[in-house]
């Protein structure tokens, strides 16, 4: 045999099963006993090592390629390294944007304090035994939970029991450690902004059942707005969306079916906007000529819509950093400076809202300009040198 890919000339390193490094390999190299090795490698709490031994062990072991075991480390430290994120539902995982979103930003944190996320859909949580087993069975060292619901019976009961627990988003009567927005103002922003530019037929298409708090929190800053700006608040005005973009194209249909005279409609999510956009044109009803929309959570592709979509912005990937961060600091028993932290959202104007038909003038067209507008003549300019 030549020395193509399947020879080995001697003096090459091959590493098998049998000569993998090992915790007395890297106490050997690193001077050190090897039950300092251990301490070290396998993250265990409470230990009185210094720094500078830690950061040696931790050097060699990187030289050597030392890799733990996983079932070792947690026999060691009592630790799986590894934290839980319910979500309800497996297809959430494809129609709501946010949650990809979050995840990203919970992961960043956790490989970088050398944890695991595991994603667990239940698609019960009602149920008293819900996710029982994922926490009970110590698979776990703690739990996030994604848009929480009133009818989550597993979860007020972990955080009595002080299991680390922290929630995206509000639980009311529950208390549990939380990241958060102020979803009921920033809705209420959102319509306020509509009720700005003249409209007064304004219609709500939520975007989960209202179980999912976040869904009666988004509600609330519709209809607060609404009242507070002296317009009637009408039922027969909100539409149901089920999160996806289809469920959003559904309920559009459903509210021009008996609600023909709106001129703007509030979106619980985008990825129901994007229902309502595609529903909308169906329909032959252009945006936002005929009808304004506004979304919420400005999705990565919010922006590239057509037209693009007026939003509120929340900072799903921090508020993924966030609550891993904080999770963490319930793990290793510190004890958070505040059980809640609130993160700031903003309403991000662009192309889907202006004023109602009735309010526009050939002025007005003339100057309602965006950021879009701006970006694509810089464009044109660019590709064209400023010619026709």
């Amino acid at each position: 045999m030549g020395r193509g890919d399947g020879a080995r000339t001697r003096g090459t390193p091959h590493r098998t099963k049998l000569n993998r490094v090992t915790l007395k390999h890297v106490a050997e190299r690193a001077g050190v006993s090897l039950t300092t090795v251990s301490l070290v490698l396998n993250r265990v709490a409470g230990s009185s090592i210094g720094a500078d031994t830690r950061a040696r062990v931790l050097r060699v072991a990187a030289d050597l390629g030392y890799v733990a075991s996983a079932a070792a480390r947690t026999l060691a430290s009592g630790r799986t390294q590894t934290v839980g994120l319910i979500i309800c539902h497996a297809d959430h995982l494809l129609v709501d944007a946010f949650i990809p979103q979050a995840l990203f930003g919970m992961n960043q944190v956790a490989h970088d304090l050398g944890f695991r996320v595991l994603v667990e859909a239940v698609e019960d949580v009602s149920r008293p035994d819900a996710y029982h087993e994922l926490v009970h069975a110590k698979q776990i060292d703690g739990l996030l939970v994604l848009n929480p619901r009133a009818d989550d019976l597993r979860l007020p009961q972990l955080v009595q029991d002080e299991f680390p627990v922290v929630t995206l988003g509000t639980l009311p009567g529950c208390d549990p450690y939380m990241v958060y927005t102020d979803e009921e103002t920033h809705s209420a922003d959102a319509v306020a902004h509509l009720i700005r530019l003249g409209h007064e037929r304004i219609g709500h298409i939520t975007f989960a059942p209202d179980a999912y708090l976040a869904t009666g929190a988004r509600a609330r800053g519709y209809r607060t707005a609404l009242e507070e700006a002296g317009l009637a608040f009408d039922t027969s005005a909100i539409a149901l969306g089920h999160f996806s973009a289809a469920s959003g194209a559904r309920a559009t249909a459903e509210l021009f079916a008996r609600r023909g005279d709106l001129t703007a409609v509030f979106c619980g999510n985008d990825t129901i906007a994007l229902g309502a956009l595609s529903a909308l044109a169906e329909a032959g009803r252009r945006v936002p000529d005929d009808v304004a929309i506004v979304g919420y959570d400005d999705i990565p592709t919010a922006r590239y819509l057509s037209p693009a979509l007026t939003t509120v912005r929340g900072p799903a990937v921090l508020h993924g950093r966030r609550a891993m961060e904080l999770l963490h600091d319930l793990i290793e028993g510190r004890t958070p400076p505040t059980r809640s932290v609130k993160l700031p959202s903003e309403l991000v104007v662009r192309r889907s809202c202006g004023a109602p038909a009735a309010l526009r003038t050939p002025e007005l067209d003339r100057h309602d300009t965006s950021v879009g507008d701006v970006a694509r003549d810089a464009a044109h300019t660019a590709i064209t040198g400023g010619g026709p």
